[in-house]
C-alpha cells in the first residue's frame, strides 16, 4: 500500500525556511573550488532565483551575469521546468537503468540526437561534466580495443584545458592547480600547446585571426609517440575555466584533419558551449567541425538537476554492438544514469529553448554584446577582451606579487555593492549570462563593470 500525500502533514513551509534563511553554522560544509576561510568570513548566500536574478538571504536582488555556473542558460525557475520536475517526483522518483529502464531516457536521447550535429546519434547519460569526460575517454579506449587496435591507449589533452575533476579529466586537463596536488594521474597522457596569444590576438572580436598553425602541434606528438598508440584528442571548442580562450580561425578544422589522417578520435568537451551558448545547439555546429564524441552537462537540464550526456557517433556505437545478444557491450555506467527527475528537467529545458528560440538568442545579441564588452578596452589595467556568442572575458593585468587579487576585488565589489554576479578565474572576469537577457541587461552589466574596474586599483 503506497503512501497517500493527502494523509501527511504539509512540510512546505518548513523546508522553505531551511532553504532561504542564513544557516546557523558554516563549518561542516567543505566548499568546492572555494577559498573556504575567506568565504566564511564574508558569506555570499543565495536564497532564491527567478528569471535573470538571484535573491540573497538578506533580500538583495542580484543580476546573474554567469548563468549560475555556465548552466542556467534559460534563466532561473522557468515554469515548464519547475512543473516537469514537480510532476516527475510525484510520479516516479527513481528507476534503475542497469538491465532495466523507464520511458524518459529513451525519449530524451531521441530528442537530443535530433539536435546533435551529423552522425552523433547515440547518447550515454551521466550526472556531470566530469563524468561525461571520463565516460568519453573510456569509450575511446574501449572502441579501439573492440576494433583490434588495443595498443591505442594514449590520450591527448591541451594546456589550459579543463575537463572536470575525475582522474581522467584532470589527466587530460591542463590547468596546473587542478593537477599538481594529485600525483602522477593517468599514464600515457600528453598535451597540445594552448591557443592563448595576447601578443598577436589581444582584443579580438570573435575568433582570433592568428594561431591555426598551433593545431600542427598534434603532428609533433604523433611523431613523438607514433599515431598507432594514440586513442583520442580532447579539447574544449571554447576553453572556459582557463579564462575564455577562443579557438583561432581554422584551428579546429585543422585538428579534425590531423585526427582523420592518423585514425585518432576527436572529442569536443562542450559542457559550457552546449545548448545555445554560442548561437547553435553545439559549438561543433557553429564552427562547422564534426567531432566523434561530444561531452555535455550544465545547460542540458538548465542546471536544476545534475545530469550529463556523451554524444557518440554511429561508427563508435556500432563497433560495440557485436557478439552474443545477452552480453553487456560496455562495462560502464552510473546508478543515476538517465535519472527520472534529470530526464524530466532536460525534456522541459529543451522545450523551453525551442519555444523561446534561445539557441538563436546568442546570435541575435552577439553584436550588441561584443560592442558592449569591447567598450571597456580603454579602462585601466584591461589587457585583453575576448568574446563569442554570449560568452565574454575581460583580462586584467595582475597586481605585482599578488596575482588574482585585482579581479577578485572587482568580483566582490560587484556582488556586495552593485548587485551583479560575475565570475573570476585568476585575473580574468568571465561572463556567461542566461540567454534570456535583454539589451537593458547587457547595458547594466557593462555599465557596472566599467564603473567598478575603473575604481579598482
Amino acid at each position: 500500500m503506497h503512501d497517500d500525500p493527502q494523509t501527511h502533514p504539509d512540510y512546505t513551509a518548513h523546508y522553505s525556511r531551511e532553504a532561504t534563511r542564513a544557516p546557523e553554522a558554516l563549518d561542516a560544509f567543505w566548499m568546492p573550488f572555494s577559498a573556504n576561510r575567506q568565504f566564511k568570513s564574508a558569506p555570499r548566500l543565495m536564497a532564491s532565483a527567478s528569471g535573470m536574478f538571484y535573491r540573497t538571504v538578506d533580500g538583495r536582488e542580484v543580476l546573474d551575469g554567469t548563468g549560475g555556473l555556465w548552466c542556467c542558460n534559460a534563466g532561473h525557475a522557468r515554469p515548464r521546468i519547475v512543473q516537469a520536475v514537480q510532476q516527475q517526483i510525484a510520479t516516479l522518483d527513481f528507476a534503475p537503468t542497469f538491465q532495466m529502464g523507464h520511458p524518459l531516457p529513451f525519449t530524451l536521447a531521441e530528442r537530443l540526437s535530433a539536435i546533435a550535429p551529423g552522425h552523433l546519434n547515440h547518447v550515454f547519460f551521466t550526472n556531470s561534466g566530469s563524468e561525461s569526460v571520463d565516460t568519453a575517454l573510456k569509450i575511446a579506449l574501449a572502441y579501439h580495443r573492440a576494433r583490434g587496435e588495443g595498443q591505442r591507449t594514449r590520450l591527448i589533452g591541451r594546456e589550459k584545458g579543463y575537463h572536470g575533476v575525475g582522474f581522467g579529466g584532470i589527466s587530460v586537463g591542463g590547468l596546473p592547480n587542478n593537477r599538481k596536488f594529485f600525483g602522477s594521474l593517468l599514464p600515457g597522457v600528453d598535451h597540445l600547446r594552448h591557443t592563448l596569444d595576447l601578443q598577436r590576438n589581444a582584443f579580438s572580436r570573435g575568433l582570433p585571426e592568428h594561431g591555426a598553425e598551433l593545431a600542427d602541434d598534434l603532428e609533433r606528438l604523433v611523431l613523438l609517440h607514433d599515431a598507432s598508440t594514440i586513442a583520442a584528442v580532447i579539447v574544449e571548442p571554447v576553453a572556459g575555466s582557463a579564462g575564455v580562450v577562443l579557438p583561432p580561425k581554422g584551428y579546429l578544422k585543422r585538428l579534425r584533419e590531423i585526427c582523420d589522417k592518423h585514425g585518432i578520435l576527436l572529442i569536443f568537451d562542450e559542457v559550457i558551449t552546449g545548448f545555445g551558448r554560442v548561437g547553435k545547439a553545439f559549438a561543433a555546429q557553429r564552427f562547422d567541425v564534426m567531432p566523434d564524441m561530444i561531452t555535455t552537462a550544465k545547460g542540458l537540464t538548465n542546471g536544476c538537476v545534475p545530469m550529463g550526456a556523451v554524444f557518440v557517433s554511429d561508427a563508435i556505437h556500432d563497433a560495440f554492438m557485436h557478439g552474443p545478444g545477452n552480453m553487456i557491450e560496455l562495462f560502464h555506467g552510473y546508478t543515476y544514469s538517465g535519472h527520472p527527475l534529470a530526464c524530466a528537467a532536460a525534456l522541459a529545458t529543451l522545450d523551453t529553448y525551442a519555444e523561446e528560440g534561445l539557441f538563436e538568442q546568442a546570435i541575435t545579441l552577439e553584436e550588441r554584446w561584443a560592442d558592449a564588452i569591447h567598450g571597456l578596452r580603454d579602462l585601466p589595467n584591461v589587457i585583453d577582451i575576448r568574446n563569442i556568442g554570449l560568452i565574454g572575458a575581460i583580462e586584467l593585468a595582475p597586481r605585482p606579487g599578488a596575482p588574482g587579487t585585482r579581479a577578485y576585488d572587482v568580483f566582490t565589489r560587484c556582488f556586495h555593492e552593485e548587485n551583479l554576479l560575475i565570475r573570476v578565474t585568476g585575473d580574468v572576469i568571465a561572463l556567461s549570462p542566461p540567454l534570456i537577457l535583454t539589451e537593458a541587461h547587457i547595458d547594466r552589466i557593462f555599465r557596472t563593470l566599467a564603473h567598478v574596474i575603473a575604481e579598482t586599483a
